[in-house]
């Protein structure tokens, strides 16, 4: 397999002209390539010097096989690889100069990637510590007995409550973004839709998001409810309200990533009807970058 298999673009609707449909394909293991990609299409991406969005796509006859997505002050993410394809990527972008602080994906993909770009650029890869599982929805359980309250979905007027949620979640994670009204509409938080688990006397207590509809698969990402207040079920209520309204939505799929550090929150997701589809890892890739060739 040649490098010059990858065809490189910066062009977020080139690219999903030619490989919409195969990532479309399996939504699932293409969550993350999906994602950034309709995100940019319709927000665009911050500044980052003279940094620019990169895509590639791995041709053969005219199909795509593979893909990948490089981003401003983020590593590369990548479709599920082979070796091979691995290999070929890392070659290419070795060969022209490319920086890759880091690659994430499916283990074996961002593996065998990590391997390869050592082979090609000297650098050491590192796996970091944050070890993540990709869930997809089977048939959906809600917990039984339910806490005693409603889950509410938030609407427009709701955005301070949505700002404060969302900003105590980052703290919660490490995040440091700055979220508030005037940061909010250039942050990763602001195209999802936010449901609410509410006690009988209208406190919020555990809040859920989900991102759009995107190749017939919504990803629910935000999952939290603050430390005081767990141990009660909200967590497992709310998950359950925001995986009905996604697929009142329309969607065919559901996924979503669980630390698996956090043996509570996976136990939770299964008990809900989630099942393993991958696990995810990232290697950092950090370094001098590679002289073009």
């Amino acid at each position: 397999m040649r490098p010059d298999d990858w065809y490189l673009t910066e062009d977020v609707d080139d690219f999903l002209d030619r490989a919409g449909d195969f990532l479309r394909s399996r939504p699932g293991p293409h969550v993350m390539q999906l994602t950034w990609a309709e995100r940019i299409r319709a927000r665009g991406v911050e500044p980052s010097g003279t940094d620019t969005p990169l895509f590639g796509v791995l041709e053969r006859a005219g199909r795509a096989h593979a893909t990948f997505y490089r981003l401003p002050s983020r590593g590369l993410g990548l479709s599920p690889l082979t070796p091979e394809q691995a290999d070929s990527l890392a070659a290419r972008l070795a060969a022209l100069g490319q920086p890759v602080p880091s690659a994430g994906a499916d283990h074996g993909s961002a593996g065998a990637f990590a391997e390869a770009w050592q082979r090609h650029t000297g650098v050491t890869p590192e796996l970091r510590d944050v070890r993540l599982r990709l869930y997809r929805l089977g048939t959906l359980t809600p917990p039984e007995p339910l806490p005693a309250g409603r889950g509410r979905v938030l609407g427009e007027q709701d955005l301070e409550q949505v700002i404060f949620w969302c900003s105590e979640f980052a703290k919660a994670v490490g995040d440091d973004s700055t979220i508030d009204a005037a940061t909010w509409s250039g942050t990763r938080f602001a195209d999802k839709r936010y449901t609410l688990w509410e006690t009988p006397d209208g406190t919020p207590v555990s809040v859920a998001g989900m991102n759009p509809l995107i190749g017939g698969q919504i990803q629910v990402d935000i999952v939290y409810t603050p430390a005081h207040l767990r141990g009660h079920g909200y967590a497992g209520a709310v998950t359950a309200e925001v995986s009905r309204a996604a697929l009142a939505a329309g969607a065919k799929d559901v996924v979503l990533f669980a630390d698996l550090s956090n043996p509570t929150s996976n136990a939770l997701y299964q008990r809900l009807g989630y099942r393993t589809l991958t696990d995810w890892a990232v290697y950092d890739l950090s370094g001098a970058a590679p002289e073009a060739g």
